[in-house]
């Protein structure tokens, strides 16, 4: 059989056949495909699993169906036949868990290239700060650190994500940090926590409850000027809540859901990014197009791919963007923005 890569939280190649829109494979290459198994029980992973009515309707010409499977699992899926690659949602019941209140462990790569669980830090009061090489905010990591190491003695952490295309685009922006640094190339977090711009973060206390849903804040004043938001009244939260456990009013609100569009243009970034990492420029530029109309107004689509595809993500272009959104509401997916005189922009 001819290679097909499948890419969900990580991408792998695997033996299956393109027909049309149809992925297909034997059954024993499902679990290199997406990690699950199909079993007289059903689709099973990690010791969880999926009733199946009829297994039958998962398969097509005695081979399974990747799509009919990913219904199954109530995931979505984007095949690229061109390019003989293909694109999963992850679990949207995980995000709704995190939507309403409870932390939902994720295993990304630090910039070595190890693995790491969020829940390795269980035990602590954490801040999960997003970022990304391509955002302002990546001058606020000295920030973010130097509240990681004030509040330690207050069992506080300060957790790291890079929304970025390769470690390589990170390394630059972190030198002398001590607080964990994970990289997202395939924009998991973003999906199961509905992020939509960066910096956002969320509070996680030490039995993983998330005290305070996404929002966006500034470790340093850098840009106050600029974003209209200044970092002393978020942080002086964080201070209070470090020291006493007590969160803001706004702790318990819940941060809309990712649309359906907003979804399948993640699975269309996640083609793009990939086919341009295998050399493949016109499906590259085609998927990160296409993810970009989905979801005209989310950062994490819209200026992430602007690196990939040879733009400058401080230039004209995203200038011309950032009008648009703010013309269009200045829509994300967080708390309200608590701001000085002006409407909120990203970093």
């Amino acid at each position: 059989m001819p290679k097909v890569t499948i890419v969900s939280d990580t991408a792998r190649e695997v033996d299956a056949v393109v027909r049309g829109e149809r992925i297909l494979l034997e059954p024993e290459f499902l679990q290199a495909a997406i990690g699950w198994t199909l079993k007289p029980e059903g689709l099973c992973a990690e010791g969880a699993c999926v009733p199946v009515r009829e297994p039958a309707a998962l398969f097509f010409d005695g081979l399974v169906d990747l799509a009919s499977v990913a219904a199954a699992l109530g995931r979505s899926i984007v095949v690229d036949p061109t390019a003989a690659m293909a694109a999963l949602s992850l679990s949207a019941a995980e995000r709704q868990i995190a939507l309403t209140g409870r932390a939902v462990d994720f295993t990304l790569p630090d910039l070595d290239g190890t693995p790491h669980r969020f829940s390795e830090w269980r035990g602590k009061k954490r801040l999960l700060v997003t970022f990304s090489s391509w955002c302002g905010c990546r001058y606020d990591l000295p920030g973010w650190q130097a509240l990681h190491d004030e509040l330690a003695g207050d069992n506080f952490m300060v957790v790291a994500v890079a929304i970025d295309n390769s470690a390589a685009d990170v390394t630059p922006w972190v030198e002398g940090l001590t607080i964990p640094v994970l990289v997202d190339a395939q924009h998991v977090l973003t999906e199961l926590y509905a992020i939509s711009n960066v910096p956002t973060v969320v509070w996680v206390d030490e039995d993983d409850r998330i005290a305070r849903p996404n929002a966006l804040a500034f470790g340093t004043d850098t840009f106050a000027d600029f974003t209209g938001v200044a970092a002393e009244p978020h942080l002086s939260q964080l201070r209070h809540w470090a020291a006493t456990g007590e969160v803001p009013g706004d702790g318990a609100s819940v941060v809309a859901d990712l649309s359906k569009d907003e979804v399948t243009a993640r699975l269309h970034f996640r083609l793009g990014a990939e086919a341009l990492r295998q050399g493949k420029p016109e499906a590259g530029r085609r998927n990160l197009e296409r993810a970009g109309e989905l979801a005209p107004y989310d950062w994490t689509i819209r200026r992430a791919a602007m690196p990939l595809l040879g733009e400058d993500p401080f230039g004209q272009r995203f200038l011309d963007l950032y009008d648009e959104w703010q013309d269009a509401g200045a829509p994300y997916h967080g708390l309200p923005v608590v701001r000085r005189d002006a409407a909120p922009q990203p970093g």
